[in-house]
C-alpha cells in the first residue's frame, strides 16, 4: 500500500510542478474534465437507480441537485464535457490522421484552439444555464 500512496505522490507532485505550459495544461485539464465526468456518470447512474428502491431519497436528491453549488457544478460539467470531447478530437487528429504534422508550435496553437472553440461552446449554455440558477434559486421564479 505505501509503494501505491509513494507513485501516487509522485504522479500528483508531476502534474502540479511541471511546467510544460499548453500541452501541459491540455493534459491535465483532459484527466479533471474526464475523471469529473466519469464521477458524475457514476453519481448519475447511483442517484437514478434509487427511484426504483428508494423514491424518497430520489426525491431529496432531486431536491439537493436543484441546490446552487450543484447547479454551479452542472455548469462546471458542462464545460468538461464540451473540453473533453474537443480535446479528444484533438488528440485523436493528431495521433491517427496527422502524426507527421505534430510540432511544439503547432501544438501550442491547437491547445489554444481547443480552449477557445470550448469557451465558445460552452458560453451560451453556461448563461442559459446560469440564468435558471438565478431565477430559481434567488428570484423565486
Amino acid at each position: 500500500m505505501s509503494s501505491f500512496i509513494s507513485s501516487l505522490k509522485t504522479t500528483v507532485s508531476g502534474y502540479a510542478t511541471y511546467r510544460g505550459r499548453e500541452g501541459h495544461l491540455s493534459f491535465v485539464l483532459h484527466r479533471l474534465t474526464g475523471l469529473g465526468t466519469l464521477l458524475f456518470l457514476i453519481i448519475h447512474i447511483l442517484d437514478t437507480s434509487t427511484v426504483y428502491f428508494a423514491p424518497e431519497l430520489y426525491e431529496e436528491a432531486i431536491a439537493l441537485y436543484r441546490s446552487t453549488p450543484f447547479m454551479l457544478g452542472e455548469i462546471a460539467l458542462v464545460f468538461a464535457v464540451i473540453f473533453h470531447g474537443i480535446n479528444g478530437l484533438r488528440i485523436a487528429y493528431y495521433d491517427l490522421r496527422k502524426p507527421e504534422a505534430w510540432s511544439i508550435g503547432r501544438q501550442r496553437k491547437s491547445v489554444r484552439g481547443t480552449l477557445a472553440i470550448s469557451v465558445l461552446l460552452w458560453l451560451p449554455a453556461a448563461f442559459v444555464m446560469f440564468r435558471s440558477l438565478v431565477i430559481n434559486n434567488f428570484l423565486g421564479g
